[in-house]
């Protein structure tokens, strides 16, 4: 099921991860023909962390990391993304065992990033307006469960206090229809996805999950920060982290 070697054609790629995918119980591929992904104009946060090293981590579930690692490699001031799982044991972060939902694990990515470039705040404005839809309960888009479910891991007594602060903020201000859901979970350690789920957008832009849900994640960076955006995306190296 590895699919990272750029030898292969694209034809074969998709071959082969679709095989492995549609073997897998909740794997991102449910494609409603209206699908769509939209992304909401919010403020900045009025509480943010001083910068106060030279590198910090944020682990952000969105849904289907495939997306959400895309729109943070497109981030400048990003150093890493790393697909992974997070909210559960080492033992049971595997795709096929987390896509069960019922291992406590939220489908992540881990951000590794200067702060002294963009903060940890701006992050969080991209996740909840670009990246995903906080507002929808243990799901994102066509695909449902627990482990799809929009949760915050701060890394950080700091981050814990910005992340609950800017949903208190969002929340008070009504920009979305409906309260938002997203779980805060300190304490929760993060483990990377396996090789064939790293650089997913990148590497498969013509897959039909890509086309549909999260090519237009880009579209909305693009056009929402364009001071943020890096027409390049920052890899993760062969083999994943």
């Amino acid at each position: 099921m590895h699919i990272s070697d750029k030898k292969a054609g694209s034809s074969l790629r998709l071959m082969i991860l679709g095989a492995a995918v549609l073997a897998s119980v909740g794997a991102c591929l449910v494609l409603p023909a209206s699908a769509t992904e939209e992304a909401t104009v919010i403020p900045a946060p009025v509480e943010d962390e001083p910068v106060s090293a030279a590198s910090e981590t944020a682990v952000l579930a969105a849904g289907c990391f495939w997306g959400v690692q895309g729109v943070f490699q497109h981030v400048k001031g990003v150093v890493s993304a790393t697909s992974g799982y997070a909210g559960g044991p080492r033992s049971s972060a595997q795709y096929e065992t987390v896509s069960t939902g019922s291992t406590g694990h939220a489908e992540s990515v881990e951000i590794v990033f200067d702060p002294s470039k963009v903060s940890y705040g701006h992050l969080l404005q991209i996740y909840f307006s670009v990246a995903h839809d906080p507002t929808q309960l243990n799901r994102q888009g066509p695909d449902t469960g627990t482990q799809y479910r929009s949760a915050i891991f701060p890394q950080t007594d700091a981050q814990t206090k910005v992340a609950k602060a800017y949903i208190g903020q969002l929340n008070h201000a009504r920009v979305y229809d409906a309260a938002i859901v997203t779980k805060i979970e300190p304490g929760k350690s993060f483990y990377p996805a396996e090789a064939y789920h790293q650089n997913f957008l990148t590497n498969n832009p013509t897959y039909p999950y890509i086309v549909i849900n999260d090519l237009p994640k880009i579209e909305n960076l693009k056009r929402l920060f364009p001071e943020d955006f890096r027409r390049d995306p920052v890899l993760v190296a062969a083999g994943g982290k």
